[in-house]
């Protein structure tokens, strides 16, 4: 039976309905704003898994039919998602999976289909909304619901959900996600903005939640309140836990005594090892396969007890640090000979490298997106191979989490390109990560600003990045800065900050728990600022401005300004004027509508002579100036004399000579050069010359 609910958003009308569409899925709701439809649906197995992990899936779907446009491309069809697919995939994702009972391991999915899209709401939030309230009002064991919006901040007012236009004039563009009891998740972007305006961007997103959230709840009800099926999680037996922690435990502790990764990781592994040699013969068989996987559960049970107690009691972490010492940094500069730019920077055991590429505009990406064209002239690629964690793998492609860490670096770094008008290049960032345990996108923020200075790329500032964790236990709380990647997995919070030391421009959080106080969060974001200028610090030790001069192999790019009506003539019949210069030259020319003129070179003769021709071409004649042109044509009352390339003026019969001549032919031919001074030129552009005004007056006249 159809059901909907109706809420208001800042002034904007949410529609959500369930029962009519899509009605085997186990949940389904049809989320309307303006001109935007999305479909969500859920459906998760009745029966379990063998994964010790919960396996949710999320899958966005862009139907281009919802912005009436037929895909580009030959297939004419909708092919493998979008980068930007990928990362609203990530968006669902994130605040629901903490919302699931623990232990959950039944395959579970979610499709959001876009059927109807105007681009002014940001569809990403309708998605996920609507995806909680078909878990939220399905019998599938959620523990929401949750809310998702964009908060955005114009000349210092704060908006929920700002359209495309209010974006592009705000300073911030924070995606916030969360339940009634806090905040669940952040994504976003700022232009320098100050810890304390963040943290009152992410009180203002809960607290604008709260529309959003009691709509769910209307809808639930509306539907019937649906028992959710019972879930209890597997039970270990008391004797068989005692007897494997016994084994374990001491093993453990030893192992976290140890700093260094590698040798860490060798001692679980051989305690786990020697907890499963001990138990497993005693085991009856056909407890065996059921024993193994209480066993890993057990181990890793211990290990996330351990170290967090060891900070919580201890006071110490897993590699002997405090919570607020930053591992040892070391930072190199021009080690690649042919990238542009290059930059290694080595945190712990974290090591990043970036290369930058300076391109031309023949290298921007055009993305056939929902919106129409998008032309992007700054990129960062991710690369996380899996030597990098000690591991072999599939290689090649990229994962989706590869594609989320490189956004979130790219936010962070796109924040300081220079202007395309001051800087006209394409820049591409690439980094290759090359040792990892924790924070390698930050690693990546980190390397791609080094790789930015030695290509000479006049950024508006350096931009480091940290990450945070949290362990508490509901009394106490730790604030960790720099985390490892154990203490990621085994901690409460994942929050991810980059900036300048003038002001935030990328983060990112997750957190594990229900609900975080925000004074906690505040802490963390000034303990963040510390971490990030004492990296700034260690950075610019060895580079801390743009190199002089960009590489011997980046091309060259000139610009000029010519009048917009002189275009056309530059581009020629076909192109054909503009492709004669470069076959001629051999260098790039990029035109743009309002007369700029990009040539690109690494040969800066040749972008010079390039030039030389398009101003030439662009010439005008100058009263009073005197030129040496061609004779192209000859008429009974004088000479066309071309003073500029497909520029000529007229040397009437009495400007040929002092002398009065009969005919032209007398004096003048077809293809003679001549000099000639420019008389006037009237307003209809028409030229008139003279020859005699710049000849000596002879003796006889």
């Amino acid at each position: 039976m159809k059901q909907t609910v109706t809420f208001d958003l800042q002034g904007r009308q949410v529609t959500l309905e369930t029962g009519r569409l899509a009605k085997q899925a186990h949940g389904s709701v049809l989320a309307t704003c303006g001109d935007n439809v999305v479909l969500v649906t859920v459906v998760s197995e009745y029966q379990a898994g063998d994964a010790d992990f919960f396996p949710l899936t999320v899958e966005y779907a862009e139907r281009f039919y919802s912005a009436g446009r037929v895909p580009g491309g030959y297939f004419k069809r909708e092919g493998r998602p979008t980068n930007d697919a990928i990362l609203n995939c990530r968006l669902i994702d994130r605040p629901l999976r903490p919302c699931f009972p623990e232990g959950y391991n039944f395959d579970t999915q979610v499709i959001a289909m876009v059927l109807s899209f105007d681009g002014k709401y940001p569809i990403n939030n309708l998605a996920t909304i609507a995806a909680s309230a078909a878990f939220h009002c399905s019998d599938i064991p959620f523990n929401g619901p949750v809310a998702s919006l964009t908060v955005g901040r114009v000349n210092g007012h704060m908006m929920a959900n700002p359209s495309k236009d209010e974006i592009e004039q705000s300073d911030a563009e924070i995606i916030v996600a969360g339940t009634k009891n806090g905040i669940l998740m952040v994504e976003g972007e700022a232009k320098f903005v100050s810890e304390a305006d963040v943290l009152a961007a992410l009180k203002f997103g809960h607290d604008s939640m709260k529309s959003i959230l009691a709509a769910q709840e209307e809808l639930r009800n509306k539907t019937g309140n649906i028992v959710k099926r019972t879930f209890t999680p597997a039970k270990i037996e008391e004797s068989f836990r005692d007897k494997a922690e016994g084994i374990i435990k001491p093993l453990v502790k030893k192992a976290f005594s140890q700093r260094e990764k590698k040798v860490r990781y060798s001692e679980l592994e051989a305690a786990l090892q020697t907890a499963t040699d001990e138990l497993m013969p005693q085991q009856p068989d056909e407890l065996k396969k059921q024993r193994q996987k209480e066993i890993t559960k057990i181990f890793e049970d211990l290990k996330y007890k351990i170290a967090r107690s060891m900070i919580l009691d201890d006071k110490v972490r897993i590699d002997g640090r405090d919570v607020k010492t930053i591992r040892p940094i070391s930072v190199e500069v021009g080690l690649l000979p042919r990238a542009h730019g290059s930059g290694l920077f080595t945190r712990g055991e974290t090591q990043v490298l970036g290369a930058v590429t300076l391109g031309t505009g023949d290298d921007e990406q055009k993305v056939d997106a929902l919106e129409g064209l998008v032309v992007r002239r700054f990129m960062l690629h991710y690369n996380f191979p899996p030597f990098c964690v000690g591991e072999t793998g599939r290689f090649g492609g990229q994962s989706r989490r590869e594609i989320g860490h490189g956004n979130l670096a790219e936010r962070a770094l796109k924040m300081v390109a220079p202007d395309y008008e001051k800087f006209p290049y394409v820049l591409r960032i690439v980094s290759e990560v090359l040792e990892s345990n924790g924070s390698s996108s930050m690693g990546t923020v980190c390397a791609g600003t080094l790789a930015l200075l030695d290509a000479g790329v006049p950024i508006k500032g350096n931009v480091a990045g940290i990450a945070m964790g949290l362990i508490t236990d509901g009394d106490r709380h730790a604030i960790l800065s720099d985390i490892l990647g154990d203490e990621d997995h085994l901690g409460d919070m994942d929050f991810k900050v980059a900036g300048t030391r003038d002001g935030i421009t990328a983060l990112q959080m997750d957190i594990k728990i229900d609900s975080l106080t925000f004074e906690v969060m505040e802490k963390a974001l000034n303990q963040a600022k510390e971490g990030r200028n004492h990296i700034l610090n260690e950075m610019e030790k060895t580079i801390n401005m743009p190199r002089g001069k960009i590489s011997d192999y980046a091309p060259r790019i000139e610009t000029i300004q010519i009048k917009p009506e002189k275009v056309r003539e530059v581009i020629g019949a076909g192109g054909k004027v503009i492709k004669g210069i470069i076959e001629q030259t051999g260098v790039k020319i990029n035109i743009e509508d309002d007369g700029k003129v990009h040539v690109a070179s690494a040969d800066p003769e040749a972008a010079k002579k390039a030039i030389q021709l398009i101003k030439d071409i662009c010439a005008e004649a100058e009263v009073g100036k005197v030129y040496r042109g061609k004779v192209v044509k000859i008429a009974d009352f004088g000479a066309f004399v071309e003073v500029l390339p497909n520029t000529s003026g007229l040397l009437h019969i009495s400007e040929i000579a002092h002398e009065r001549i009969r005919n032209v032919t007398d004096v003048l031919k077809e293809g003679d050069v001549v000099d000639v001074k420019v008389l006037e030129v009237d307003r209809s552009g028409r030229i008139k010359l003279s020859r005699k005004a710049i000849l000596e007056r002879s003796a006889s006249t």
